[in-house]
């Protein structure tokens, strides 16, 4: 695929062309027997040394199967070293990684391997796929590492030269991965990043979540999407730093992975904070010294809920913001945060708050979240027919509202999709929802649009009630009635078991809105 790139200059300097293979060089120079990841569930550990030595190997495979630039290798596993590992030997060689959630796009793998188009496939055998319709494509099951077996990935790799390829065969506009999107109401989108652009993204993480390569950051998400990726594998990989990996969440073992392994970071969101809120551990700050925060991101965390976690552990919540398109957008840590918000933009995102005109908005103005690194940055999807397409150049909205403070932190209103827009005033559902919290026995709340013949849309909340709490629709609409301007006061309040979620724990408006409907239409 890389004659379409017509004439390639290549840099003799490995380190401008690809800086994750300098930076695994350097590390695995600097202290080889470093832990770079540690597996939780496999209580098994894998050295800078010991990485560099298995990605050489992957690069020798792609070398000796003939790959270059923007050739792709479709990674279809759940958390694992091995999927780790060949995420960042494929890119250390300078070809494209496209991780694909298993789980979450079952229904569109022979759609997605078609407009990939990898010239081979790593499959983690457990997670019981089913590619028997793909036949032009070489597929291979992982393995494991130090498993000699010959019909698997590393298997063959561990037969390879551990020489290294001293010129990877990228440069920093090619394309470093390819990442699924988790939508609700549409197909998953392919979003393509180029090598420049993860490790500006990954630097800016560094300095934002104000990481070190002492840290010993803790990651149960799924290493499919960037989000994980530059936080949590790519940042300490270019300090030095470990990773403790989890394949999953648990809450009832979440603080003794803390506890045991000494984990100074830990990486969560709002729905697994609202489990640890309502399942609580007998555990403090004070048990854990040398866990500096916990981050939270994916969704905005509510205010009450980061009240409550705080108050009932002791233990700070750094929150972060980003976007499936373009990466980790803002970042927060112990010493720089604000309850509330989302952090401080990265600096070489360029952020800022515009309104409906693309007019630049004061401080403490709502509006359009607007960034772009550069003029010539270009935001990229994988089209149909397994091409590049431009989505957007220079500068592109994330879909979120929000607004800067007087000292330079970003708040987020919600979605404007999600705005709620009565009689022409726009109303954050997210605004609604703090007050509705205020009120005591509230677990969970999601206000939305509902029709208005009059106004266009009106008001409505779903309530879930803490257990043996008693409350009726009436008296959360009289709380709202104290608490909130007449026009955002909601016009009817339903009190149900549980809030529809996406299979990431986000809100799921959508379903909420079509349930709603089913409901109030007889």
């Amino acid at each position: 695929m890389s004659s379409q790139f017509g004439n390639r200059n290549m840099d003799m300097n490995a380190s401008i062309n690809n800086r994750l293979q300098e930076w695994l060089r350097s590390q695995a120079q600097s202290h080889p027997e470093k832990e770079f990841i540690y597996s939780i569930d496999r209580e098994k550990s894998v050295s800078y040394g010991e990485a560099d030595q298995v990605c050489r190997r992957i690069g020798q495979f792609l070398k000796q199967r003939g790959f270059v630039a923007n050739d792709r290798v479709a990674l279809m596993s759940n958390n694992s070293i091995e999927h780790l590992l060949s995420y960042i030997g494929v890119m250390a060689y300078g070809a494209t990684a496209c991780t694909i959630h298993v789980e979450m796009n079952a229904l569109y793998i022979d759609e997605i391997i078609d407009t990939v188009k990898p010239k081979i496939i790593l499959f983690e055998e457990a997670a019981g796929l089913d590619l028997s319709s793909i036949n032009d494509v070489e597929k291979l099951p992982l393995g494991q590492i130090g498993e000699a077996a010959a019909n698997t990935f590393f298997g063959t790799v561990s037969e390879m030269s551990a020489e290294t390829i001293e010129i990877p065969v990228n440069l920093p506009e090619d394309i470093a991965s390819i990442f699924y999107t988790s939508g609700t109401s549409s197909k998953p989108k392919g979003v393509m990043c180029n090598f420049s652009d993860l490790v500006d993204n990954t630097l800016a993480v560094v300095e934002g979540f104000d990481l070190s390569q002492d840290d010993r950051v803790l990651d149960f998400r799924s290493f499919n999407w960037m989000s994980a990726q530059v936080l949590s594998v790519l940042a300490p990989l270019s300090l030095g730093a470990t990773l403790l990996l989890a394949r999953k969440f648990s809450s009832s073992r979440f603080f003794n992975w803390i506890k045991d392994h000494q984990a100074t970071i830990a990486a969560g969101n709002p729905t697994t904070i609202n489990m640890l809120i309502n399942r609580p551990a007998e555990i403090s700050g004070a048990d854990i010294p040398h866990l500096r925060y916990i981050t939270s991101s994916s969704a905005p965390l509510l205010i009450q809920d980061w009240q409550k976690f705080e108050a009932l552990y002791d233990v700070k919540v750094s929150q972060g913001y980003g976007a499936s398109e373009v990466g980790w957008i803002a970042a927060s840590n112990e010493k720089c945060r604000k309850q509330g918000s989302v952090g401080k933009p990265l600096t070489y995102q360029k952020l800022t708050i515009v309104d409906d005109n693309g007019e630049q908005l004061p401080t403490g103005g709502i509006g359009h979240i607007e960034l772009g690194p550069s003029a010539e940055t270009e935001f990229k999807l994988l089209g149909a027919d397994g091409e590049q397409q431009v989505s957007a150049k220079g500068r592109v909205k994330t879909g979120d509202m929000g607004y800067y403070d007087e000292d330079g932190f970003l708040f987020i209103s919600g979605r404007q999709k999600d705005l709620i827009i009565r009689g022409g005033v726009n109303i954050s559902p997210l605004e609604i929802e703090n007050v509705i919290l205020e009120l005591p026995g509230i677990a969970e709340v999601a206000a939305f649009g509902i029709a208005d013949e009059i106004y266009g849309e009106g008001v409505a909340a779903a309530v879930v009630l803490q257990d043996q709490i008693n409350l009726s629709p009436q008296d959360v609409i009289n709380h709202c009635q104290q608490n909130l301007s007449t026009v955002k006061i909601p016009e009817r309040v339903n009190i149900i078991e549980h809030l529809p979620k996406t299979d990431r724990g986000k809100l799921d408006r959508k379903s909420l809105k079509e349930l709603w409907s089913q409901k109030h239409s007889h």
